[in-house]
């Protein structure tokens, strides 16, 4: 099929959540099928397709460790809850014939490759949907910042956050009924505004690399190929 893509490489910036289907925890096998068919449809059209997913549906580390669990050894427990994640995904996208690879920054050599730079890119020439999990393989840094790390390696056109709400808000549109939605945000927007959509990290990484963000609703089904299509969906974040 012709590419009807404005990037020739993507990366997708999956939550945890998102496949915990309603409850929001565990893995939805039916939820998982859901994203594989988006994430099918999008790599039909000739479109170089990474993703990164969090772990947030298994362990979260950041809140585990504000329990009182050591921080790193937290951080590492949510790192293979990723894997969980990215395993389920790559189970998913193969049951529809779609070729995937899950990259890990943790080796773990039984179940999936380690993370190399120009082997992602090879795959991703080859075709092959590309998942990184295991985060930067590092404690203290987000799925978001490890997302921004992997997209600049690979040279992506794009991240694209995927959320529960419709972009960016200037506040927490769950608990503010007027909150006012950006059409496009700068990189020192959200970081002097505080927009938590992605931490300020991950920002000050894109905005180095120039690395622009979309962000959008992932509960809407077939948003994912619209936002490759350059249709007007969610939040632009770039410049400034």
């Amino acid at each position: 099929m012709a590419s009807t893509s404005i990037f020739k490489r993507i990366l997708l910036k999956l939550s945890g959540e998102a496949l915990g289907g309603t409850p929001g925890y565990g893995v939805d096998p039916a939820r998982a099928e859901e994203i594989a068919r988006e994430i099918q449809d999008v790599r039909e059209t000739g479109v170089e397709t990474a993703i990164v997913i969090g772990g947030g549906n298994i362990f979260r580390g950041v809140a585990e460790s504000a329990k009182g669990m050591d921080r790193a050894q937290a951080d590492h427990m949510g790192m293979l809850a990723t894997v969980i994640n990215a395993l389920a995904l790559q189970d998913a996208l193969e049951k529809l014939s779609v070729q995937t690879r899950v990259m890990t920054a943790i080796q773990m050599h039984q179940v999936a490759e380690p993370f190399i730079r120009r082997r992602a890119v090879r795959h991703l020439e080859k075709g092959r949907v590309v998942i990184f999990a295991g985060g930067t393989g590092n404690p203290y840094f987000s799925t978001d910042t490890a997302a921004a790390l992997r997209a600049a390696e690979i040279r992506a056109d794009v991240i694209m956050k995927a959320t529960k709400v419709d972009g960016v808000f200037d506040a927490d549109p769950a608990r503010v009924k007027d909150a006012k939605m950006f059409a496009e945000v700068t990189y020192y927007q959200m970081i002097s505004q505080n927009l938590a959509v992605m931490d300020s990290t991950a920002i000050s990484l894109c905005r180095e690399n120039n690395l622009p963000i979309i962000v959008f609703n992932m509960n809407v089904a077939g948003n994912i190929a619209r936002v490759v299509r350059g249709e007007k969906i969610g939040s632009l974040v770039s410049g400034g």
